[in-house]
């Protein structure tokens, strides 16, 4: 495609918000590639599941819930969860006939002429009325910066780029973070090597299941900041970690000591102020992602707070047209579903609504 294509809705992103908010486009009676379009950046279905790392399996990863009007039934729990999500997003676009165009890239969304938006990829550029953006944060890995960062001789690397244990046998690896993937990396790096775990926070470790109110309210939480134009947290800041019996099996073996965050980082390993040193071979940030919205900075849609203050569940406060989906309270994979049944239903009324340019 080249030049400028014009539709009523663009979909940006096909992990599950966007396969969502698209199911229930289409379950509204609208056309893929006539009424709406789902670009994708990704060279095949899955989301960011696709690159997990092979031995997180799927029996081992949080739960995929269900997208809408499709169960996922009798994955192999033992098989890699890159594979079976994959699969199972493959089939998805498939039954309901979303027509995913990948891969895209989008550079930039931009004010457009009579109150459109204007999507700019380098497959050419949409002109739409309405956006529904579900770019979740895999292509944002955080890495805190320490002094002394650049002068480690080992190999630093984010969650993103770990892609198995096998890498540092015999080595000595420090794992930095507080979250679930930073507890599950330990423990599988630990079977094959020496490992240090450092967090900013003592780690808090629940017990028993984690049940509808303790989710609606940590959902709660992450919805009073998003609307206070504040940058969501991450799950478990909010949750705390399960004390699952692979995890208390591990504390009882004493791997899951943790340290204070170290003070700076050193040729050869990491060091406090108050003396304390850790030679290592490897440091593994497991410090977590940012929401992947470069694109959007043309349209200034930041709060001072440094977020994207929400108006309801998706709608952009500063611009009704836009709906963020996989951001903040619905980042979940249950509650991505959820919002993108009501990003929908807000965005056909908008459409049905006389133009009103924005700015």
């Amino acid at each position: 495609m080249s030049g400028t294509a014009e539709t009523g809705i663009v979909v940006i992103g096909a992990g599950q918000a966007g396969l969502s908010g698209a199911y229930f486009l289409r379950r509204a009676g609208l056309a893929p590639d006539e009424d709406f379009v789902v670009l994708d950046h990704s060279p095949g279905p899955g989301g960011a599941w696709q690159y997990r790392w092979p031995s997180l399996t799927y029996g081992r990863a949080h739960r995929v819930h269900d997208l809408p009007g499709l169960p996922l039934a009798d994955a192999d729990p033992d098989r890699p969860s890159a594979e079976v999500v994959a699969e199972y997003f493959e089939r998805y676009e498939r039954v309901f006939g979303l027509r995913v165009h990948r891969p895209v890239d989008v550079s930039a969304v931009r004010e457009a002429p009579g109150g459109r938006l204007l999507v700019e990829t380098d497959r050419g550029a949409w002109s739409t009325r309405a956006l529904i953006n579900a770019t979740g944060t895999w292509d944002r890995p955080f890495v805190p910066h320490y002094p002394g960062q650049e002068s480690f001789r080992g190999r630093q690397l984010h969650t993103a780029e770990y892609r198995g244990r096998e890498e540092f046998a015999g080595q000595h690896v420090i794992v930095v973070g507080g979250g679930t993937s930073a507890v599950q990396l330990l423990m599988e790096i630990a079977e094959v090597a020496d490992t240090t775990w450092v967090t900013r926070r003592p780690p808090l470790f629940h017990a028993g299941p984690f049940g509808e109110e303790q989710g609606r309210a940590a959902v709660a939480l992450v919805e009073e900041r998003v609307r206070s134009g504040l940058p969501p947290q991450s799950v478990v800041s909010v949750t705390g970690l399960a004390a699952t019996e692979a995890v208390q099996d591990a504390r009882a073996r004493g791997l899951l000591v943790r340290l204070p965050m170290f003070d700076r980082v050193t040729p050869d390993g990491v060091a406090w102020d108050d003396g304390r040193v850790v030679r290592a071979d490897a440091i593994l940030w497991a410090t977590g992602f940012r929401a992947a919205l470069d694109h959007l900075a043309p349209l200034r849609l930041r709060e001072p707070g440094g977020g994207i203050r929400l108006d309801g569940l998706t709608r952009v406060a500063k611009d009704p047209r836009i709906h963020l989906v996989g951001y903040g309270p619905s980042a979940s994979t249950i509650g991505a579903n959820r919002a993108g049944r009501s990003a929908v239903r807000e965005v056909r009324e908008l459409l049905r609504a006389p133009v009103v340019a924005v700015g």
